[in-house]
């Protein structure tokens, strides 16, 4: 019948129970982030020869661990590296990790989540399918996300 549910048998665990894990949340931002980049920029480049350990293959695809993003988020000469754009983009993810995916939600989370979005765009980033769900999802998150 349009309108009703058609759920078969009722569901293990209450709905409001379960999160999206931020570390993937995190891990999803930063590799767009990172294949957005300039390959050729400085900004990318320092980023390779601060990780050397780390495949060039595996690089231009941004897959880097908590540690290694972390390490990023506190370099200093790491945001002077940037052009514009990706600046403005990375400081941009580094809100979103202290007004968002911290122990407290800012008020304007969505602000924060939707400029994130919009200079994502801007550095021609591509967004995978838990970016767009967690964009649907805002309303149901609950104030202590942590």
């Amino acid at each position: 019948m349009p309108g009703e549910k058609n759920v078969v048998s009722p569901s293990l665990v209450l709905l409001k129970k379960i999160y999206l894990p931020p570390l993937h949340i995190k891990l999803g931002l930063m590799q767009n982030s990172v294949k957005g980049m300039d390959k050729t920029g400085h900004g990318f480049e320092y980023a390779r020869s601060k990780f050397q350990n780390v495949s060039d293959a595996k690089m231009k695809e941004g897959i880097l661990i908590g540690p290694q993003i972390r390490e990023l988020m506190q370099d200093k000469h790491f945001d002077e590296d940037l052009n514009e754009t990706e600046r403005n983009g990375w400081l941009s993810f580094k809100r979103i990790f202290k007004d968002f995916l911290g122990n407290h939600k800012a008020v304007n989370y969505q602000d924060v989540w939707q400029d994130l979005l919009t200079l994502y765009k801007a550095m021609e980033c591509n967004m995978s399918l838990k970016i767009h769900f967690l964009e649907s999802q805002l309303d149901f998150i609950p104030e202590n996300l942590s």
